[in-house]
């Protein structure tokens, strides 16, 4: 997670003040990323899974990734496929998914206004649904699936509401995502034999771990860095988020564990 707007003074700095709203084109946004990513299971563990959903596809022509952020998600996906085409409307991180997808075709749109050059065999939308107001989502996921071609897949990713890390945000900002009632709306049109497509809603268990304090707080601050937060007023203080980090992510024997679970909702298109 993280927001668009915001600056910072410094990781790893005293406890004081309130929590930073991170630009992710800035420094701040970037040294707390790194810090997550280097403790965190989640890419070896989420990439294994998609392998998995890949060797499913009936087809690997065209791979659609919308929002693709920095690439590396991009860059496991797009080894097994022809052609890759990726969504991203962040200049920053437009760069950055140039260097680790050279070959891709980079649509710099927002979704609302992104023209892919055709239907892809697996579309992936990743972490996006936090800047799009839930009552768009079905909406959003609506024309996204029609993205995808006959026989394929979609895949939409996001923190499950009930993870360690997803409490913390709510707890500091009121703020909760949810894939679980738009997973039902998809179903009860499946049920309905009119919809199409095939879909299932499924966990991954993510874990990010480090045995210093001063990281595990500034891991922490990233990820209380929800879409909403840059209009909070006032801010959570970092000191209230430095006594959470300690009452429920210190481990008895030392270092700190936060669960972050990923929801993935897979959905089918039907092969004609």
């Amino acid at each position: 997670m993280g927001t668009t707007t915001g600056t910072g003074t410094g990781t790893g700095t005293a406890e004081a003040g309130p929590v930073r709203v991170l630009d992710v084109t800035g420094a701040d946004y970037r040294r707390a990323f790194e810090l997550f990513l280097a403790g965190t299971d989640e890419k070896p563990l989420t990439h294994a899974r998609l392998s998995e959903v890949v060797a499913g596809l009936g087809r690997r022509r065209v791979l659609l990734d919308v929002g693709a952020g920095e690439g590396r998600t991009t860059a496991h996906l797009a080894q097994y496929f022809e052609r890759t085409v990726a969504v991203e409307p962040s200049a920053a991180m437009r760069e950055k998914l140039r260097q680790a997808c050279p070959e891709a075709l980079v649509l710099p749109e927002p979704i609302a206004a992104a023209r892919p050059p055709g239907p892809a065999d697996l579309v992936h939308l990743s972490h996006v649904l936090y800047y799009v107001p839930p009552q768009d989502w079905p909406a959003t996921v609506r024309r996204v699936l029609d993205w995808v071609a006959p026989g394929g897949t979609l895949l939409v990713v996001l923190q499950n509401p009930e993870s360690p890390c997803m409490r913390m945000a709510a707890h500091f900002t009121g703020v909760r995502y949810d894939l679980g009632p738009l997973a039902e709306r998809l179903a009860e049109g499946e049920r309905g034999g009119a919809a199409g497509y095939a879909c299932a809603l499924e966990a991954l268990d993510l874990r990010y771990r480090t045995d210093r304090p001063a990281e595990a707080v500034d891991v922490a601050e990233f990820m209380v860095n929800v879409a909403d937060l840059a209009s909070m007023d006032p801010l959570p203080a970092r000191a209230d988020l430095a006594a959470y980090v300690e009452r429920h992510f210190a481990r008895p024997g030392g270092g700190y564990e936060i669960g972050h679970t990923q929801d993935m909702l897979t959905v089918r298109r039907a092969p004609f």
